[in-house]
């Protein structure tokens, strides 16, 4: 029994412990990476069959993260029923836009006390669900006792690089979020806990929309005036969201929330930063989006938040304008400008 305890709060490594991971991308392989250091055995589900290739045989996933040796550790896999079936430990690191399909097809495939942890970011377009929402009508049977989010600032380069990162995971049972705290902490790679799922899913969804309009102030070639202010009333548009929904506001001052913002509304390798970027220079999106091969997550967000929040009548005007950027060919000096001029008022009235 005592092995067991150790076993589960994670503070020995067990071989026998069996983790797998589904998301081949950027951040799916470096969480996949960062687990088969530390000694276990991670099954690794991923879509292409290029990429199982190159970590079979070049132990590098040169198609979404390269330059990093991959650990002999971690098994890749084009079969996704073999690598979550009778699983201890799940972690699911895919686009929003495809959770639901994915998730559809683990439907009793995971074992009743496997812990599911989701490392993935959004707001579905149809439903408005965050992550949690999307899998407790794709996974019925899954507690919400055993599942977990794992967020907050990381780029997927910097944490494969073993640069010195602090993320949060959150879950509603104490004990699940003390796990998963233990199985990914490192001594590079810091993890809090915390018990809103909630609030870690919308910071993690809102400031992609937020980091979209960044780069568009970087690329109409405005000052660090702008862009501190627009981080600034972007938190202010999430907390304001989040108390909507239930979430704790201490959440959005923590790492999930205005960390997690601030590195991907500065940092050069954030991709929601660099299509704002783009479309501030001149650029369209559908010009932008046909020269990636890896999902910029605000670009689907901004409609959620959009319909989300006219739904739920929270006032969110930079994202209702980043919303009509994207969908509606508005103009960003013509957002920027309808931004600047609206009717004045107190700066911590939230509603």
């Amino acid at each position: 029994m005592q092995d067991k305890k150790r076993e589960m709060t994670g503070k020995m490594i067990n071989d026998q412990y069996k983790i797998a991971v589904t998301g081949g991308g950027s951040w799916g392989t470096a969480l996949a990476n960062l687990l088969a250091c530390k000694g276990y055995r991670i099954d690794f589900w991923v879509l292409e069959e290029e990429v199982k290739k190159q970590i079979e045989t070049e132990r590098e996933n040169r198609l979404f993260l390269p330059g990093v040796r991959l650990s002999e550790n971690l098994f890749p896999s084009n079969d996704l029923a073999a690598v979550v079936s009778d699983k201890d430990m799940v972690l699911i690191v895919v686009p929003s836009h495809v959770m639901r399909d994915v998730s559809l097809k683990m439907k009793g495939l995971l074992r009743e006390d496997s812990v599911l942890v989701s490392a993935s970011k959004g707001i579905e377009n149809q439903t408005h669900l965050t992550i949690s929402g999307i899998l407790s009508q794709t996974l019925p049977d899954l507690s919400p006792e055993k599942f977990a989010v794992l967020s907050g600032p990381s780029f997927a380069k910097e944490v494969a690089r073993n640069v010195p990162t602090v993320v949060t995971a959150a879950s509603r049972n104490r004990e699940t979020s003390a796990f998963v705290q233990q199985i990914f902490s490192t001594p590079f790679f810091r993890v809090y806990t915390s018990e809103d799922v909630m609030g870690l899913e919308l910071g993690g969804s809102v400031k992609n929309v937020i980091a979209i309009a960044a780069g568009i102030i970087d690329g109409l070639g405005l000052g660090l005036n702008t862009r501190a202010a627009l981080i600034t009333r972007g938190l202010a548009e999430m907390r304001r969201l989040g108390l909507r929904l239930g979430a704790n506001p201490r959440t959005f001052t923590g790492s999930a929330g205005i960390g997690d913002l601030v590195l991907t509304c500065t940092g050069d390798l954030s991709r929601n930063h660099s299509v704002g970027k783009k479309i501030g220079e001149g650029m369209t999106l559908q010009k932008i989006l046909s020269e990636m091969h890896m999902v910029a997550e605000g670009v689907k967000t901004a409609k959620s938040v959009y319909n989300l929040s006219r739904k739920l009548n929270v006032e969110m005007p930079i994202s209702h304008e980043i919303y009509r950027i994207l969908y509606e060919n508005e103009s960003p000096k013509e957002a920027l400008h309808r931004l600047m001029t609206r009717d004045l008022r107190d700066e911590l009235d939230e509603e």
